[in-house]
């Protein structure tokens, strides 16, 4: 088979449409890419606000403990000195 002329004005348009066709491929295929990981950042920006969320709820419930505690060992001290100065 012979090698087409390449000032060919024919073989030179066959030539720009097959490289166009590869580079509408190559672009869909990035684009699909692109558009996955826009979802999957999405997705992990509503699991992120949701953690945020839970959080924040379990930090507001958490809160009392720490004065419950305080105030029992205050009680528990109180009631030393009391027995103290009973004696």
């Amino acid at each position: 088979m012979t090698e087409p002329d390449p000032n060919d004005p024919v073989a030179v348009a066959l030539e720009l449409e097959r490289l166009r066709g590869t580079l509408e491929a190559g672009f869909a295929r990035v684009d699909g890419s692109l558009a996955l990981l826009v979802q999957r950042s999405d997705q992990t920006d509503k699991q992120l606000a949701d953690h945020e969320a839970r959080l924040d709820e379990l930090e507001r419930a958490r809160w009392p403990l720490a004065s419950i505690a305080a105030l029992t060992a205050s009680a528990g001290v109180l009631v030393a000195v009391w027995e103290l100065a009973a004696r």
